[in-house]
């Protein structure tokens, strides 16, 4: 009986070392983030180094553009959407080499951007001119993004 509990005992201190561990692991990936946030979802944290998903903007720094009644194109994004993760690594470099400035939202950590943008569904991209939206587009496939960013290219 006394191998049984030292056993249990082993068991749950193991347990305890690797709970402490990944807590650890955890905060140092969350800590400086570009969210501003002490607490991540995981498949956030997944993408912190992806370089798909560096060109991050706020919620108040969005605001603040439109406010600026600045031009900009904004991908709504979640890093749990299969959609989101499949198309990204094919349309944040597509948009870079137009040279637009595409900046992503990310609806997870800041789900207020699904109601102030009327956003119904990920991926959308949304452009604004003047800090007015003049265009938007959903899944779709990658030649229609190819032509979707050339007009928005053409429009700079």
């Amino acid at each position: 009986m006394k191998k049984v509990i030292i056993f249990f005992v082993i068991i749950i201190v193991l347990f305890g070392a690797l709970a402490i561990v990944n807590h650890f692991s955890t905060s140092q990936k969350v800590e400086g983030n570009p969210f501003g946030k002490s607490s991540l979802n995981p498949a956030t944290i997944e993408q912190l180094d992806d370089p798909n998903y560096q060109n991050i903007i706020l919620p108040e720094e969005l605001e603040a553009s439109l406010d600026s009644e600045e031009n900009m194109t904004i991908y709504f994004y979640q890093p749990t959407c299969p959609a989101c993760v499949a198309v990204s690594p094919v349309i944040v470099p597509m948009a870079d080499e137009m040279g637009i400035d595409m900046q992503l939202y990310n609806l997870v950590e800041f789900e207020s951007g699904w109601s102030e943008y009327d956003i119904s569904s990920t991926p959308t991209i949304v452009h604004f001119e003047n800090g007015e939206e003049v265009g938007r587009v959903g899944l779709l496939e990658d030649e229609q993004y190819e032509m979707w960013f050339e007009q928005i290219a053409q429009a700079q």
